[in-house]
């Protein structure tokens, strides 16, 4: 069976696209030539100005708030979504999902509390299932989605336990998602960084020099990630060039813990 590409630019919906990785990976997705809906849960002051650097660069884009914890909240996300297509690219649909939005967690598993698992669940495991079960119409036969996953589901660093947790999860969902949805032609992985130098857990990595050398000493390429080591992978596994690439797990970390 095979699935044409339609001719106008794909299309990429990025969760939490307006900092960090996400950031990134939009701005690597622009380079390849797909246009971006981004998600940002406050800072619109931020995901403007993702938008004019793409439009910058040649590129398309807009960006919609979302919460990806609060579930009753994508019906309504959804419409916009289908609004925004018509108004903005006089399409129905999207070619790729990226779930990427989320939050980090430093706690031994005695410490954690059942509220702070909860949201951790709602968030990186809950929200990408349902999110992406709403956007399932909207997503194109011969498509791609992507769950950002993370190195610490193959190597354990204390203090990860409940998140590492959720983005076990995630790698299952995909293998599933990529099951199910095969006889669309849409293909489902997971990309699992290692540690990368961003604001996540309070920018701990870039600002922390002892926690930097640790890194660096783990990993066979001798330094700890940057958002340029991820972003272009991104964009590479949505592309065609990786359309014989599904179900999998792929890590870059720069060979952490090998």
């Amino acid at each position: 069976m095979s699935f044409s590409t339609p001719t106008a630019h794909p299309i990429a919906l990025i969760t939490g696209g307006s900092r960090g990785l996400g950031r990134n990976a939009a701005l690597h997705l622009t380079q390849k030539g797909i246009d971006v809906i981004l998600t940002y849960r406050s800072r619109q002051d931020e995901a403007q100005a993702v938008v004019q650097q793409i439009e910058a660069q040649g590129g398309r884009a807009a960006a919609l708030p979302l919460d990806v914890s609060q579930t009753a909240s994508f019906p309504a996300f959804v419409e916009s979504v289908k609004a925004l297509l018509a108004r903005h690219w006089q399409r129905e649909r999207l070619d790729h999902l990226v779930n990427n939005g989320g939050t980090g967690l430093h706690l031994p598993i005695a410490q954690t509390t059942e509220a702070q698992f909860d949201e951790l669940m709602a968030t990186h495991l809950k929200g990408p299932f349902f999110l992406t079960q709403a956007l399932l119409p909207l997503i194109q036969d011969g498509g791609s989605i992507l769950n950002i996953s993370s190195g610490l589901t193959r190597f354990s660093i204390p203090g990860y336990g409940a998140y590492a947790t959720m983005k076990g999860g995630l790698e299952v969902l995909s293998r599933y998602l990529a099951k199910e949805l095969g006889s669309r032609g849409i293909r489902v992985n997971s990309l699992a960084p290692g540690a990368i130098e961003t604001d996540f857990n309070g920018g701990a990595l870039r600002s922390n020099a002892a926690l930097n050398q640790f890194v660096s000493n783990a990993t066979a390429l001798g330094r700890a990630g940057l958002p340029d080591d991820i972003g272009p992978v991104v964009a590479s596994l949505l592309s065609q060039d990786s359309h014989w690439i599904s179900g999998q797990r792929i890590e870059a970390s720069g060979g952490m813990f090998l």
